[in-house]
């Protein structure tokens, strides 16, 4: 078994470009998951698909995890697939349950039987929180999620805490609070805005549709993010650690940032949209990620203000390419 082989799920998803990235940086091996369907897309690992093993499997099926492990034996393997959008979990939440929830399940049952020595990282969430119980959150404040996706998120969290318990696993959860970049969907609010800003500027659009202007979260720069991943799973015991800024913005305040970049005012053109309010909103969401400084010696580099420039950024030169 290479010591530089790294299993990642979810490889053609925002984290799992970055993560992949990374760690080729660093020398290792990077086999990436995908499911097999007619509408893979490759677009955020185009750059550096070439130096990535592509392998199919899917976390509804134990039987091609348990394959895929034993095939390529990594001694890393970072678990970052899911369904990953909370409005869709309200729509398809049994769906939602099986990928988020007892994918974690498979794929750990999946190393214990093939090599219990494999290191897993689990891709937790500050979804978990929900109607938090205290300001700022960390890794011993308790759940209460407000989604069938925070819920499955939860199960996913404790699931790995106990195989780590029950079978003396290397298995670790990174709390994550909202992490952005370029390269994240285009459903979620920060590159909704973006992306509205940036047709709006050249003229493709005349407003934007929005839920919840108040609804803070904890906003931090993905890039940053996939470091500690790696981090967590160099240390010599394995633990769970919260990963933010410390910091909350408003979506209000993101719209001022966005449009002011390029020189517009967003009440000119923001719409708020009761289609895009929630059922269940979640409270403030800031974490404390003092001991991921402490252990890690992590902390995040791109700010709130720089990280929607960046996008912004992106977004003018992706509709100004030439199709």
């Amino acid at each position: 078994m290479s010591p530089n082989k790294v299993l990642i799920t979810g490889v053609t998803g925002q984290d799992g470009s970055y993560l992949a990235e990374f760690l080729l940086g660093k020398g290792y091996e990077v086999i990436g998951m995908v499911r097999r369907s007619s509408t893979v897309t490759f677009e955020r690992i185009q750059h550096i698909q070439d130096k990535i093993t592509i392998v199919q499997g899917d976390l509804l099926d134990q039987v091609s995890l348990i394959k895929i492990i034993e095939d390529h034996r990594p001694h890393e393997v970072y678990n970052l697939a899911a369904q990953s959008f909370v409005p869709t979990s309200w729509s398809q939440p049994v769906l939602t349950g099986e990928f988020t929830a007892l994918g974690v399940t498979r794929i750990l049952d999946a190393i214990r039987l093939v090599d219990p020595n494999i290191r897993f990282y689990q891709a937790s969430t500050s979804e978990m929180f929900g109607k938090v119980k205290e300001v700022p959150q960390k890794e011993t404040t308790p759940f209460y999620p407000r989604s069938p996706y925070g819920v499955a998120k939860v199960y996913g969290h404790w699931i790995t805490v106990n195989y780590r318990e029950s079978y003396d696993l290397f298995a670790v959860s990174g709390i994550l609070f909202n992490h952005e970049s370029p390269r994240r969907g285009l459903e979620f609010v920060t590159h909704k805005v973006t992306r509205g800003v940036a047709k709006i500027k050249l003229g493709l659009a005349n407003e934007l549709r929005l839920g919840n202007l108040e609804s803070r979260r904890d906003w931090g720069y993905a890039g940053d993010y996939v470091e500690a991943m790696w981090l967590m799973l160099q240390q010599p015991q394995p633990d769970d650690y919260v990963l933010a800024t410390g910091k909350t913005h408003s979506i209000r305040e993101l719209c001022e940032v966005a449009f002011g970049y390029v020189g517009l005012d967003y009440r000119d053109y923001v719409i708020q949209d009761q289609r895009f309010f929630r059922p269940a909103e979640v409270d403030q969401l800031v974490g404390d990620a003092s001991k991921a400084k402490k252990v890690l010696g992590w902390e995040p580099r791109i700010q709130f203000k720089e990280l929607i420039e960046m996008m912004v950024d992106a977004d003018l030169e992706a509709l100004q390419k030439p199709t």
